[in-house]
Protein backbone atom coordinates (compact mmCIF):
# COMPACT_ATOMS: atom_id res chain seq x y z
CA UNK A 1 0.00 0.00 0.00
CA UNK A 2 2.68 2.46 0.95
CA UNK A 3 4.43 1.82 -2.52
CA UNK A 4 0.94 3.17 -4.38
CA UNK A 5 0.65 6.11 -2.62
CA UNK A 6 4.17 6.64 -2.98
CA UNK A 7 3.41 6.78 -6.61
CA UNK A 8 0.89 9.32 -6.25
CA UNK A 9 2.90 11.51 -4.19
CA UNK A 10 5.75 11.54 -7.42
CA UNK A 11 3.12 11.76 -9.78
CA UNK A 12 1.61 14.51 -8.04
CA UNK A 13 5.42 16.41 -7.97
CA UNK A 14 5.77 15.24 -12.25
CA UNK A 15 2.78 16.96 -12.86
CA UNK A 16 3.37 19.91 -10.94
CA UNK A 17 7.19 20.51 -12.19
CA UNK A 18 5.95 19.81 -15.38
CA UNK A 19 2.83 22.59 -15.39
CA UNK A 20 5.51 24.94 -13.77
CA UNK A 21 8.02 25.15 -16.37
CA UNK A 22 5.29 25.19 -19.19
CA UNK A 23 4.27 28.32 -17.93
CA UNK A 24 7.51 29.68 -18.29
CA UNK A 25 7.75 27.87 -21.98
CA UNK A 26 4.41 28.52 -23.26
CA UNK A 27 4.33 32.24 -22.94
CA UNK A 28 7.24 32.78 -24.86
CA UNK A 29 6.04 30.11 -27.98
CA UNK A 30 2.35 31.84 -28.23
CA UNK A 31 4.46 35.20 -28.68
CA UNK A 32 6.84 33.65 -30.89
CA UNK A 33 4.33 31.94 -33.25
CA UNK A 34 1.30 34.23 -33.07
CA UNK A 35 3.39 37.70 -32.69
CA UNK A 36 0.49 38.99 -30.11
CA UNK A 37 0.69 39.69 -26.78
CA UNK A 38 -2.55 39.02 -25.86
CA UNK A 39 -2.50 35.70 -26.45
CA UNK A 40 0.27 35.02 -24.16
CA UNK A 41 -2.17 34.54 -21.67
CA UNK A 42 -4.68 32.35 -23.55
CA UNK A 43 -4.09 29.09 -22.57
CA UNK A 44 -3.96 29.81 -18.65
CA UNK A 45 -7.12 31.95 -19.02
CA UNK A 46 -9.21 29.15 -21.10
CA UNK A 47 -7.79 26.58 -18.38
CA UNK A 48 -9.71 28.60 -15.56
CA UNK A 49 -13.14 28.44 -17.33
CA UNK A 50 -13.51 24.40 -16.84
CA UNK A 51 -12.19 24.72 -13.20
CA UNK A 52 -14.89 27.64 -12.15
CA UNK A 53 -17.53 25.24 -14.10
CA UNK A 54 -15.87 21.46 -12.91
CA UNK A 55 -18.46 20.61 -9.94
CA UNK A 56 -21.45 21.09 -13.08
CA UNK A 57 -20.00 19.41 -15.96
CA UNK A 58 -17.88 16.66 -14.20
CA UNK A 59 -20.27 15.63 -11.35
CA UNK A 60 -20.92 11.99 -13.71
CA UNK A 61 -16.88 11.77 -14.39
CA UNK A 62 -15.87 12.16 -10.64
CA UNK A 63 -17.56 8.74 -9.71
CA UNK A 64 -15.38 6.58 -12.44
CA UNK A 65 -12.43 8.22 -10.74
CA UNK A 66 -11.98 6.32 -8.16
CA UNK A 67 -8.46 3.48 -9.59
CA UNK A 68 -5.17 4.43 -10.78
CA UNK A 69 -6.33 3.45 -13.89
CA UNK A 70 -9.07 5.72 -14.69
CA UNK A 71 -6.83 8.51 -13.14
CA UNK A 72 -3.92 7.35 -15.96
CA UNK A 73 -6.74 8.12 -18.58
CA UNK A 74 -7.47 11.56 -17.73
CA UNK A 75 -3.50 11.87 -18.04
CA UNK A 76 -3.06 10.52 -21.70
CA UNK A 77 -5.99 13.39 -22.46
CA UNK A 78 -3.52 15.81 -20.51
CA UNK A 79 -1.08 14.81 -22.13
CA UNK A 80 -2.72 15.25 -25.55
CA UNK A 81 -4.17 18.87 -24.93
CA UNK A 82 -0.05 20.10 -23.74
CA UNK A 83 1.05 18.38 -26.95
CA UNK A 84 -1.55 20.75 -29.27
CA UNK A 85 0.49 23.95 -29.15
CA UNK A 86 3.97 22.17 -29.72
CA UNK A 87 2.54 19.96 -33.03
CA UNK A 88 0.76 22.45 -34.07
CA UNK A 89 3.83 24.75 -33.94
CA UNK A 90 6.27 22.01 -36.19
CA UNK A 91 3.38 21.46 -38.60
CA UNK A 92 0.40 23.57 -39.54
CA UNK A 93 0.88 26.59 -37.64
CA UNK A 94 -0.37 28.18 -34.46
CA UNK A 95 -2.98 30.62 -33.29
CA UNK A 96 -5.30 31.40 -31.13
CA UNK A 97 -7.56 28.63 -31.74
CA UNK A 98 -4.76 25.77 -31.05
CA UNK A 99 -4.37 27.81 -27.96
CA UNK A 100 -7.69 28.05 -26.72
CA UNK A 101 -7.96 24.36 -27.18
CA UNK A 102 -5.21 23.34 -25.41
CA UNK A 103 -6.36 25.46 -22.29
CA UNK A 104 -9.53 23.63 -22.30
CA UNK A 105 -8.27 20.52 -22.29
CA UNK A 106 -5.75 20.55 -19.91
CA UNK A 107 -7.89 22.65 -17.69
CA UNK A 108 -10.68 20.20 -17.29
CA UNK A 109 -8.31 17.98 -16.86
CA UNK A 110 -6.68 19.00 -14.19
CA UNK A 111 -10.16 20.23 -12.42
CA UNK A 112 -10.90 16.20 -12.42
CA UNK A 113 -7.12 15.08 -11.77
CA UNK A 114 -6.49 17.86 -7.93
CA UNK A 115 -9.46 16.25 -6.01
CA UNK A 116 -9.50 12.68 -7.71
CA UNK A 117 -6.09 12.25 -6.83
CA UNK A 118 -6.66 13.18 -2.84
CA UNK A 119 -9.58 11.10 -3.00
CA UNK A 120 -7.73 8.20 -3.69
CA UNK A 121 -4.93 8.85 -1.98
CA UNK A 122 -7.32 8.94 1.22
CA UNK A 123 -9.09 6.13 0.42
CA UNK A 124 -5.92 3.87 -0.05
CA UNK A 125 -4.49 5.27 3.66
CA UNK A 126 -7.41 4.22 4.84
CA UNK A 127 -7.75 0.70 3.23
CA UNK A 128 -4.38 -0.05 4.48
CA UNK A 129 -1.74 0.59 7.34
CA UNK A 130 1.04 2.92 5.92
CA UNK A 131 -0.07 5.59 7.86
CA UNK A 132 -3.06 8.48 8.24
CA UNK A 133 -4.47 10.06 5.21
CA UNK A 134 -4.18 13.28 6.67
CA UNK A 135 -0.14 12.58 6.85
CA UNK A 136 -0.58 11.44 3.34
CA UNK A 137 -1.84 14.20 1.48
CA UNK A 138 0.52 16.28 4.04
CA UNK A 139 3.20 14.75 1.71
CA UNK A 140 1.31 15.41 -1.18
CA UNK A 141 1.32 19.29 -0.81
CA UNK A 142 4.77 19.11 0.09
CA UNK A 143 5.14 18.08 -3.61
CA UNK A 144 3.04 20.72 -4.66
CA UNK A 145 5.02 23.75 -2.95
CA UNK A 146 9.04 22.03 -3.71
CA UNK A 147 8.00 22.43 -7.56
CA UNK A 148 6.68 26.18 -6.90
CA UNK A 149 10.13 27.01 -5.39
CA UNK A 150 12.77 25.58 -8.09
CA UNK A 151 10.53 24.90 -11.56
CA UNK A 152 9.86 28.05 -12.59
CA UNK A 153 13.99 28.90 -12.03
CA UNK A 154 14.57 25.57 -13.60
CA UNK A 155 12.08 26.49 -16.49
CA UNK A 156 13.75 29.87 -17.13
CA UNK A 157 17.46 27.85 -17.69
CA UNK A 158 15.98 25.20 -19.56
CA UNK A 159 14.62 27.66 -21.83
CA UNK A 160 17.81 29.58 -22.27
CA UNK A 161 19.92 25.72 -22.83
CA UNK A 162 17.32 24.27 -25.46
CA UNK A 163 14.33 26.44 -25.82
CA UNK A 164 11.09 27.02 -25.66
CA UNK A 165 9.73 24.33 -28.22
CA UNK A 166 11.62 21.00 -26.84
CA UNK A 167 10.36 21.90 -23.27
CA UNK A 168 6.68 21.74 -24.16
CA UNK A 169 7.18 18.41 -25.48
CA UNK A 170 9.22 17.15 -22.48
CA UNK A 171 6.08 17.96 -19.92
CA UNK A 172 4.46 15.64 -22.89
CA UNK A 173 7.12 12.86 -21.96
CA UNK A 174 6.22 13.86 -18.18
CA UNK A 175 2.84 13.55 -18.29
CA UNK A 176 2.24 9.80 -19.84
CA UNK A 177 5.48 9.19 -17.61
CA UNK A 178 3.04 9.71 -14.82
CA UNK A 179 0.05 8.43 -16.76
CA UNK A 180 2.10 5.06 -17.20
CA UNK A 181 3.51 5.16 -13.30
CA UNK A 182 -0.37 5.46 -12.17
CA UNK A 183 -2.13 3.20 -13.98
CA UNK A 184 -0.32 0.66 -11.52
CA UNK A 185 -2.30 2.02 -8.66
CA UNK A 186 -5.46 0.29 -7.71
CA UNK A 187 -8.47 1.43 -6.48
CA UNK A 188 -9.24 1.43 -2.20
CA UNK A 189 -11.51 -2.04 -3.26
CA UNK A 190 -8.83 -3.44 -5.16
CA UNK A 191 -6.13 -2.62 -2.35
CA UNK A 192 -8.34 -3.70 0.39
CA UNK A 193 -9.27 -7.19 -1.47
CA UNK A 194 -13.28 -6.41 -1.79
CA UNK A 195 -15.35 -6.62 -4.37
CA UNK A 196 -16.79 -3.16 -5.89
CA UNK A 197 -19.92 -1.96 -4.72
CA UNK A 198 -20.42 -4.25 -1.68
CA UNK A 199 -20.98 -1.08 0.33
CA UNK A 200 -17.86 -1.56 2.78
CA UNK A 201 -16.38 1.74 3.39
CA UNK A 202 -13.26 1.87 3.82
CA UNK A 203 -12.92 4.63 6.33
CA UNK A 204 -13.87 8.15 7.30
CA UNK A 205 -16.00 9.09 9.76
CA UNK A 206 -18.55 10.64 7.72
CA UNK A 207 -22.33 8.86 8.98
CA UNK A 208 -23.62 7.50 6.31
CA UNK A 209 -21.18 8.24 3.73
CA UNK A 210 -20.82 6.72 0.58
CA UNK A 211 -18.12 3.34 0.10
CA UNK A 212 -15.31 4.88 -1.22
CA UNK A 213 -15.41 1.88 -4.43
CA UNK A 214 -19.13 2.60 -5.14
CA UNK A 215 -18.61 4.02 -8.79
CA UNK A 216 -21.92 4.51 -9.49
CA UNK A 217 -23.07 6.77 -6.96
CA UNK A 218 -23.49 10.35 -7.57
CA UNK A 219 -23.48 13.26 -5.17
CA UNK A 220 -23.78 16.92 -6.15
CA UNK A 221 -21.25 19.58 -4.50
CA UNK A 222 -24.25 21.73 -2.32
CA UNK A 223 -25.77 18.09 -0.88
CA UNK A 224 -22.40 17.07 0.69
CA UNK A 225 -22.08 20.95 1.88
CA UNK A 226 -25.25 21.27 3.22
CA UNK A 227 -24.92 17.82 4.91
CA UNK A 228 -21.65 18.84 6.78
CA UNK A 229 -21.84 22.76 7.19
CA UNK A 230 -18.33 22.61 9.28
CA UNK A 231 -16.75 21.51 5.74
CA UNK A 232 -19.12 24.31 4.12
CA UNK A 233 -17.43 27.13 6.33
CA UNK A 234 -13.82 25.57 5.88
CA UNK A 235 -13.80 25.70 2.00
CA UNK A 236 -15.66 28.50 1.74
CA UNK A 237 -12.41 30.40 3.72
CA UNK A 238 -10.30 29.09 1.83
CA UNK A 239 -12.36 30.27 -1.45
CA UNK A 240 -12.11 33.99 0.11
CA UNK A 241 -8.05 33.26 0.87
CA UNK A 242 -8.40 32.80 -3.01
CA UNK A 243 -10.07 35.93 -3.67
CA UNK A 244 -8.08 37.76 -1.99
CA UNK A 245 -4.56 36.22 -3.31
CA UNK A 246 -4.08 38.53 -5.87
CA UNK A 247 -3.30 41.31 -3.24
CA UNK A 248 -0.31 39.52 -2.35
CA UNK A 249 0.67 38.72 -6.13
CA UNK A 250 -0.16 41.75 -8.29
CA UNK A 251 -0.23 43.98 -4.96
CA UNK A 252 3.48 43.65 -4.18
CA UNK A 253 4.69 43.84 -7.69
CA UNK A 254 2.29 47.41 -8.38
CA UNK A 255 3.85 48.35 -4.73
CA UNK A 256 7.63 48.22 -5.67
CA UNK A 257 7.07 50.17 -8.79
CA UNK A 258 5.10 52.92 -6.63
CA UNK A 259 8.03 52.99 -4.63
CA UNK A 260 10.72 52.78 -7.50
CA UNK A 261 11.64 49.60 -6.54
CA UNK A 262 10.22 47.42 -9.64
CA UNK A 263 10.22 43.89 -9.23
CA UNK A 264 12.29 43.83 -6.06
CA UNK A 265 9.07 43.54 -3.60
CA UNK A 266 6.98 40.77 -4.87
CA UNK A 267 10.20 39.23 -5.49
CA UNK A 268 11.15 39.38 -1.42
CA UNK A 269 7.46 38.70 -1.17
CA UNK A 270 7.60 35.53 -2.66
CA UNK A 271 10.83 34.43 -2.19
CA UNK A 272 10.18 34.76 2.01
CA UNK A 273 6.66 33.24 1.43
CA UNK A 274 8.05 30.26 -0.69
CA UNK A 275 10.62 29.42 1.54
CA UNK A 276 8.78 29.28 4.80
CA UNK A 277 6.36 27.49 3.20
CA UNK A 278 8.22 24.49 1.80
CA UNK A 279 9.98 24.36 5.34
CA UNK A 280 6.66 24.49 7.23
CA UNK A 281 5.41 21.60 4.76
CA UNK A 282 8.99 19.04 5.85
CA UNK A 283 7.26 19.63 9.56
CA UNK A 284 3.16 19.56 8.93
CA UNK A 285 3.57 15.44 7.79
CA UNK A 286 5.12 14.87 11.39
CA UNK A 287 2.33 16.93 13.30
CA UNK A 288 -0.77 17.02 11.31
CA UNK A 289 -2.27 14.04 13.22
CA UNK A 290 -2.77 16.01 16.39
CA UNK A 291 -3.87 19.76 14.71
CA UNK A 292 -7.05 20.22 16.03
CA UNK A 293 -8.80 20.66 12.58
CA UNK A 294 -11.06 24.17 12.88
CA UNK A 295 -8.86 25.74 15.13
CA UNK A 296 -5.63 25.05 12.39
CA UNK A 297 -8.08 26.28 9.37
CA UNK A 298 -9.40 29.49 11.02
CA UNK A 299 -5.88 30.88 12.73
CA UNK A 300 -3.59 30.09 9.14
CA UNK A 301 -6.02 32.09 7.22
CA UNK A 302 -6.35 34.80 10.18
CA UNK A 303 -2.61 34.73 9.72
CA UNK A 304 -2.14 35.44 6.47
CA UNK A 305 -4.81 37.67 6.09
CA UNK A 306 -3.09 39.79 9.01
CA UNK A 307 0.70 39.10 7.06
CA UNK A 308 -1.11 41.12 3.84
CA UNK A 309 -2.38 44.00 6.33
CA UNK A 310 0.88 44.64 7.28
CA UNK A 311 2.95 44.83 4.05
CA UNK A 312 2.77 48.24 3.33
CA UNK A 313 3.70 49.31 6.64
CA UNK A 314 6.76 46.89 5.77
CA UNK A 315 7.76 48.15 2.57
CA UNK A 316 10.33 49.24 1.19
CA UNK A 317 12.60 47.40 3.24
CA UNK A 318 12.81 44.23 1.47
CA UNK A 319 14.06 42.53 4.76
CA UNK A 320 10.74 43.61 6.27
CA UNK A 321 8.87 42.26 3.35
CA UNK A 322 10.63 38.73 3.19
CA UNK A 323 10.02 38.22 6.81
CA UNK A 324 6.33 39.43 6.86
CA UNK A 325 5.67 37.02 3.77
CA UNK A 326 7.05 34.12 5.52
CA UNK A 327 5.09 34.50 8.17
CA UNK A 328 1.76 34.20 5.99
CA UNK A 329 3.84 31.60 4.20
CA UNK A 330 4.58 29.27 7.61
CA UNK A 331 0.68 29.52 8.17
CA UNK A 332 -0.64 28.01 4.93
CA UNK A 333 0.63 24.34 4.86
CA UNK A 334 -0.81 24.11 8.46
CA UNK A 335 -4.16 25.27 7.38
CA UNK A 336 -4.65 23.32 4.27
CA UNK A 337 -3.52 20.06 5.81
CA UNK A 338 -5.90 20.48 8.36
CA UNK A 339 -8.29 21.18 5.83
CA UNK A 340 -7.54 18.01 3.91
CA UNK A 341 -7.36 15.79 6.51
CA UNK A 342 -10.96 17.34 7.63
CA UNK A 343 -12.43 16.50 4.56
CA UNK A 344 -10.85 12.83 4.66
CA UNK A 345 -12.19 12.43 8.01
CA UNK A 346 -15.96 13.43 7.62
CA UNK A 347 -16.20 12.20 4.65
CA UNK A 348 -16.20 8.94 2.49
CA UNK A 349 -16.52 7.94 -1.22
CA UNK A 350 -18.48 9.84 -3.58
CA UNK A 351 -18.86 12.38 -0.66
CA UNK A 352 -14.86 12.64 -0.62
CA UNK A 353 -14.60 13.10 -4.20
CA UNK A 354 -17.63 16.12 -4.12
CA UNK A 355 -15.84 18.07 -1.10
CA UNK A 356 -12.60 18.15 -2.70
CA UNK A 357 -13.92 19.29 -6.21
CA UNK A 358 -15.99 21.87 -3.67
CA UNK A 359 -12.08 22.56 -2.24
CA UNK A 360 -10.48 22.85 -5.65
CA UNK A 361 -13.13 25.28 -7.31
CA UNK A 362 -13.38 27.38 -4.66
CA UNK A 363 -10.04 28.10 -3.68
CA UNK A 364 -8.25 27.64 -7.46
CA UNK A 365 -10.88 29.52 -9.00
CA UNK A 366 -11.34 31.91 -6.43
CA UNK A 367 -7.51 33.06 -7.35
CA UNK A 368 -8.41 33.13 -11.13
CA UNK A 369 -11.54 35.26 -10.56
CA UNK A 370 -9.00 37.29 -7.73
CA UNK A 371 -6.35 37.70 -10.50
CA UNK A 372 -8.94 38.69 -13.26
CA UNK A 373 -10.15 41.60 -11.52
CA UNK A 374 -7.12 42.70 -9.10
CA UNK A 375 -5.64 44.62 -11.64
CA UNK A 376 -8.41 46.60 -12.29
CA UNK A 377 -9.13 47.11 -8.40
CA UNK A 378 -5.67 48.21 -7.59
CA UNK A 379 -5.75 51.01 -10.44
CA UNK A 380 -8.84 52.29 -8.64
CA UNK A 381 -7.11 52.11 -5.20
CA UNK A 382 -3.95 51.76 -5.25
CA UNK A 383 -1.69 48.86 -4.21
CA UNK A 384 -1.24 50.16 -0.33
CA UNK A 385 -5.00 50.11 0.36
CA UNK A 386 -5.85 47.01 -1.45
CA UNK A 387 -3.60 45.26 0.43
CA UNK A 388 -4.66 46.35 3.72
CA UNK A 389 -8.20 45.92 2.75
CA UNK A 390 -8.10 42.39 1.44
CA UNK A 391 -6.07 41.33 4.64
CA UNK A 392 -8.35 43.02 6.73
CA UNK A 393 -11.19 41.21 4.89
CA UNK A 394 -9.52 37.73 4.63
CA UNK A 395 -8.67 37.85 8.85
CA UNK A 396 -12.09 38.70 9.57
CA UNK A 397 -13.92 36.37 7.13
CA UNK A 398 -11.17 33.96 9.21
CA UNK A 399 -12.60 35.43 12.88
CA UNK A 400 -16.35 34.64 11.42
CA UNK A 401 -15.75 31.42 10.42
CA UNK A 402 -14.26 30.73 13.84
CA UNK A 403 -17.43 31.63 15.39
CA UNK A 404 -19.70 29.53 13.10
CA UNK A 405 -17.40 26.75 13.81
CA UNK A 406 -17.83 26.98 17.17
CA UNK A 407 -21.57 27.43 17.24
CA UNK A 408 -22.00 24.10 15.07
CA UNK A 409 -20.08 22.19 17.83
CA UNK A 410 -20.74 23.95 20.95
CA UNK A 411 -23.29 21.71 23.85
CA UNK A 412 -26.92 22.81 23.16
CA UNK A 413 -28.79 23.82 26.59
CA UNK A 414 -30.98 21.57 27.25
CA UNK A 415 -34.64 23.41 29.73
CA UNK A 416 -34.04 22.99 33.54
CA UNK A 417 -35.64 19.68 34.67
CA UNK A 418 -39.26 20.69 36.87
CA UNK A 419 -37.95 20.44 40.56
CA UNK A 420 -38.96 17.00 42.17
CA UNK A 421 -40.95 17.32 45.76
CA UNK A 422 -43.35 19.87 44.99
CA UNK A 423 -47.11 19.66 44.66
CA UNK A 424 -47.67 20.16 41.08
CA UNK A 425 -50.27 22.69 40.14
CA UNK A 426 -53.94 22.17 39.98
CA UNK A 427 -53.97 22.35 36.53
CA UNK A 428 -51.88 19.58 35.98
CA UNK A 429 -52.96 17.28 38.51
CA UNK A 430 -54.70 14.22 37.24
CA UNK A 431 -58.31 14.65 38.78
CA UNK A 432 -59.75 12.69 41.48
CA UNK A 433 -62.31 10.59 40.17
CA UNK A 434 -65.48 9.98 42.53
CA UNK A 435 -67.60 6.53 42.72
CA UNK A 436 -70.98 7.40 41.47
CA UNK A 437 -73.79 7.20 43.87
CA UNK A 438 -76.06 3.99 43.93
CA UNK A 439 -79.66 4.09 44.44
Amino acid sequence: MRRHLQTLTAVTFITWVGQRVTAVALPLVALAETGDAWTTGLVGGMAGLPLLTSAWWGRRLRGRLVSGRALALVLLVQAAGLALVPLASATVGMGAVVLSASGLVTGATGALLAPAQRSLTADLAEAGDAGSAARWLSWQDLAHRVSMIFAPPLGAFLVGTWGAEPLLWCETAAVLLGAAAMAAVPGAAAAAGRAPGDGAAAGGSGAGAPAPDDAAHDVPVRAVLRRHPDLAISIALAGVGGLAWFAFSLGLALLGAELDRPGELVAAGMAGYGTASVAMSFVVPLVVDRLPRAATIVTSWAVLGGAFALLPLAAPGLAAIAVVSAVGGAAMPLGIAALNALISERTAGAERRAAFTAETVLHSGGASLGLLAGGAVIGWFGAGPTLVVAGVVQALAAVMAGVLLRSLTAPRRRPPAPPTGRARPAASRPAVRRPAATG
